[in-house]
């Protein structure tokens, strides 16, 4: 199994696990148990503290690549904020309220650079996340080593350095075709360029717009989808001879802008979730037919 990226930072599990040293052993068990996880008793992990121990013993059972696994952590995370903002909302409540701002905004720190925004007593994956979310645990059940670090790359990169982010968001798009292609025994996806690598990954799995039938419901707007979504592939392209960072530029040459990097990039990991998931539904498919088509 390939290793994925990380859907909670170390240190945003560090600066929580720090916080609950404030709690006692029974409401820590309380908070991780109500969200459905149970500690690794037998995991020492020698911090000398009963508490910063207990934590890292519930941690130790989580797989933090696994966005299920990830998800019951996010429920105890958001009950601590919800707690926080509830004793800030009534000060009498806490001892200090202005050290328990300075905790609570260091924890809403962490949450955010790791693509969580806390909204409604929710924490919620930022729209690039979700997709990026999904093509982790791709990654994971195609055991695909180099799609995992691709994702990892693009996560770090659109903030930073969108320009980059362009060329690597392409080159995802190309890494999920060829993936698709060669499960599907597809020769020469290698020497194909991206829009007509995208235009035959879709019509082995029958998504181009003439695959649908015109009695379908709703057919007209379905192969406009379809066309559309052929098309980010030509725009991935163009931008990537724009912006990218694979050819020269003049001196006067300006930076992509962090949100269009951002369009750019949820614009490929959707198309590449899409694509990978109708190939598992195709397959699945074919599987419970049988080799005989019965």
């Amino acid at each position: 199994m390939a290793n994925g990226r990380d859907l909670i930072s170390k240190k945003t599990r560090t600066e929580f696990r720090e916080f609950l040293v404030g709690s006692t052993l029974r409401e820590i068990e309380n908070e991780f148990s109500s969200a459905g996880l149970v500690p690794d008793r037998g995991f020492d992990p020698q911090l000398g503290s009963q508490r910063r121990e207990f934590v890292e013993q519930y941690y130790h059972n989580v797989d933090f690549t696994n966005p299920s696994d990830v998800d019951k952590v996010l429920r105890v995370y958001e009950a601590i904020l919800g707690e926080c903002e509830s004793n800030l909302a009534n000060p009498s409540a806490y001892g200090d309220p202005v050290v328990l701002k300075r905790e609570y905004d260091r924890l809403i720190g962490c949450v955010r650079r790791d693509g969580y925004d806390f909204v409604d007593g929710k924490l919620r994956p930022k729209g690039d996340t979700v997709a990026m979310r999904h093509l982790a645990a791709t990654a994971q059940q195609l055991d695909a080593e180099y799609l995992a670090a691709q994702v990892d790359r693009l996560s770090e990169a659109v903030e930073q350095h969108p320009d980059l982010a362009i060329g690597q968001a392409k080159e995802l798009v190309e890494t999920c075709c060829k993936t698709i292609l060669s499960e599907l025994g597809e020769p020469g996806v290698d020497r194909l360029e991206l829009v007509p690598l995208v235009k035959r990954t879709m019509a082995h799995l029958h998504l181009m717009p003439d695959d649908v039938s015109d009695a379908a419901k709703g057919a007209k707007t379905i192969k406009a989808i379809l066309g559309n979504l052929a098309m980010i592939s030509q725009g991935m392209a163009e931008l990537r001879n724009l912006y990218g960072t694979g050819h020269g530029k003049h001196a006067s040459h300006r930076q992509l802008p962090v949100r269009h990097a951002r369009l750019a990039v949820g614009a490929a990991t959707t198309l590449a979730s899409f694509l990978f998931e109708t190939y598992a539904d195709r397959q699945c498919s074919a599987n419970s037919h049988g080799p005989d088509g019965a």
